[in-house]
C-alpha cells in the first residue's frame, strides 16, 4: 500500500508546505510540526559544520520526540527484556558526536533504519536566494570560513523529518520497528563511524535494512535515480612527503630535486590505471596538491603530494594503494633521493554498494507514488559516502542509498547541452528547487520503508 495515494496532490503540499522561503528568513528556531517548507529554509539558514551540528540535531531530536520515537535504557539483548523500562517519549542525542536515534516500535516486522547527514560545507554561498545562508565558522581545519549547505544536506534533514511524520501518521498500514538516525560529519567521513563506534549497533536495535537519499545536483526536481550494486566508491586520501637535497637553481648538480622526482611520481601512478586494473573495474589516481619551493632560484629540499584515490572493490583498492606505495619509493630512488614517507590516512571512506533484492523492492515502490518515468536506473559515480559504513560492520546490513533530483525542471532543460553546466554539488551556486525536491523526497521514501516493513 503506497500513503501517498490517500491525498490528493494539492493536499499533500498544502500540509508540507505552510510559506515561502523568504518569509522564513528571518523566523525563531522551528517548532517540532512546523510546515516542511518552513523547516528546510531555516536550515539552509543556519547550517553548522562538521561535528558542530549542534542546533541541527535539537530541532531533529525534538520533531522524533513529538512522534513519539523512544529509546532504551539497555543494550543489545537487554532491548527486548528492558522494554518496560524504557525512557517513553524520550529520543537518544550526543551519538557519535551530535548525532541522534530513534526508535519507534510497531508491532512484529523488520526493522527498517533510514539516515540523514546534517552538516555543512566551508563554502560561501553565491546563489543570491533571499535567504541564503550568511554563517561563518571556524572549520575543522582553524580557518575562519563562510558555510553553505552546498550539498544538499538540509533537504535530507527536511525529507527526514517528512518521512517519519509520514510513517507515523499511517502507522496502521505497517509493521515493525523504525529507526531514524541523523548523522553528523558525513563531509569529513566521519560521522557514520563515529555512531557505530558509540554504540548505534548495540544500544539500539540492528536493522534488517538501513535507507538513505542524496540530492543530486544534476536530475530535475521530482526524479529519482538509483544504482544497484556499487553506487559510490572507495575513498582514499595519500599524502607523499617526497625528500630531496636542496640548493641553488644554477648548480642542480649539487642538490636532490625534489620537484623533479615529485613529477616523475606524478607521471608514474597514472599508469596505475592505464596499465594495473582491469579495464572493466573503475579507479581514479588523482593528485590534487602539489607543494614544493619558495623562490625561483632556490631548489627545495621537499616536496608534497596529496592524492585522492577511488575505487570500488576492495581488490582494486589494494592493487592502487600499493601500487602508489612501490612507485613513490622506486621514483626516489631511480633518481637517488631519500625515501620518500607514504601515509594512507585509515579513516577511509568504504564503497557504498546498493543490495540488488533491496533496491529492486524499494524502486518497485517508489515507482508506485512517483511513476514509472520519473524513477530511472543510472551509471554509478567515484564520488564516496559514508553511508556506506552502516553496512559493513560485523552484522552486514543490506542497504540503500538513492538519488533524488533536486534541479529546477526549467533549468534543467534549458542547461541540457547548453553552453554552461548545471552547478554541482559542492559549488557557491547550488540551490535546490525546494518544494518539489522535498515532496518527492518524502514520497520516495516513504514507500520505500513501507514497502520493507509490508515484505512479507
Amino acid at each position: 500500500m503506497t500513503l501517498f495515494k490517500r491525498l490528493a496532490p494539492s493536499a499533500i503540499a498544502l500540509a508540507m508546505f505552510a510559506a515561502s522561503p523568504a518569509a522564513m528568513a528571518q523566523q525563531s528556531v522551528p517548532a517540532p510540526g512546523t510546515g516542511l517548507l518552513d523547516l528546510y529554509t531555516y536550515l539552509h539558514t543556519h547550517p553548522e559544520l562538521s561535528f558542530k551540528e549542534q542546533q541541527s540535531s535539537a530541532i531533529l531530536a525534538a520533531e522524533l520526540e513529538s512522534l513519539g520515537f523512544s529509546v532504551s535504557t539497555g543494550v543489545g539483548d537487554d532491548w527486548v527484556r528492558q522494554k518496560s523500562e524504557r525512557d517513553e517519549g524520550t529520543v537518544r542525542e550526543g551519538v557519535g558526536g551530535y548525532g541522534v536515534v530513534g526508535v519507534y516500535e510497531n508491532g512484529d516486522g523488520p526493522t527498517v533504519l533510514i539516515r540523514a547527514d546534517m552538516d555543512a560545507l566551508p563554502v560561501p554561498e553565491q546563489t543570491g536566494l533571499d535567504y541564503a545562508s550568511k554563517v561563518t565558522a571556524m572549520t575543522w581545519t582553524g580557518v575562519e570560513s563562510p558555510v553553505m549547505h552546498a550539498c544538499g544536506h538540509d533537504v535530507h534533514m527536511t525529507s527526514w523529518v517528512g518521512a517519519a511524520r509520514e510513517l507515523i501518521a499511517n502507522k496502521d498500514a505497517w509493521s515493525g520497528t523504525l529507526i531514524m538516525i541523523a548523522q553528523p560529519a558525513e563531509e569529513i567521513g566521519l560521522g557514520a563511524k563515529a555512531m557505530i563506534e558509540d554504540g548505534l549497533y548495540t544500544d539500539f536495535p540492528v536493522p534488517d535494512y538501513n535507507l538513505a537519499l542524496h540530492v543530486s545536483a544534476s536530475a530535475p526536481a521530482g526524479t529519482i535515480a538509483y544504482s544497484p550494486g556499487f553506487a559510490l566508491a572507495n575513498v582514499d586520501s595519500v599524502d607523499i612527503h617526497v625528500k630531496g637535497v636542496g640548493g641553488h637553481g644554477a648548480y642542480p648538480h649539487t642538490t636532490k630535486d625534489p620537484i623533479v622526482v615529485g613529477s616523475a611520481i606524478v607521471m608514474a601512478v597514472q599508469t596505475l590505471v592505464s596499465r594495473n586494473v582491469d579495464p572493466q573495474k573503475p579507479a581514479v589516481v588523482t593528485v590534487g596538491s602539489f607543494k614544493a619551493g619558495a623562490k625561483h632560484n632556490i631548489i627545495s629540499d621537499e616536496a608534497e603530494l596529496l592524492l585522492t584515490v577511488r575505487s570500488y572493490d576492495d581488490a582494486t583498492r589494494k592493487l592502487l594503494l600499493d601500487g602508489i606505495e612501490r612507485i613513490a619509493k622506486a621514483q626516489a630512488e631511480a633518481f637517488g633521493a631519500p625515501e620518500p614517507d607514504i601515509s594512507i590516512d585509515s579513516d577511509y571512506t568504504p564503497s557504498t554498494y546498493n543490495d540488488p533484492d533491496l533496491t529492486d523492492k524499494a524502486v518497485a515502490a517508489m515507482r508506485g507514488v512517483l511513476g514509472e518515468e520519473n524513477v530511472t536506473s543510472v551509471t554509478p559515480v567515484m564520488g564516496g559516502e559514508d553511508f556506506s559504513q552502516y553496512g559493513r560492520t560485523s552484522q552486514d546490513v543490506p542497504g540503500l542509498i538513492f538519488w533524488l533530483g533536486a534541479v529546477n525542471p526549467e533549468k534543467y532543460e534549458k542547461a541540457k547541452g547548453g553552453p554552461l553546466p548545471l552547478p554541482s554539488l559542492h559549488s557557491p551556486f547550488f540551490a535546490p528547487d525546494p518544494e518539489p525536491t522535498i515532496e518527492t523526497g518524502v514520497k520516495a521514501m516513504t514507500a520505500a520503508a513501507m514497502s520493507l516493513f509490508n515484505e512479507g
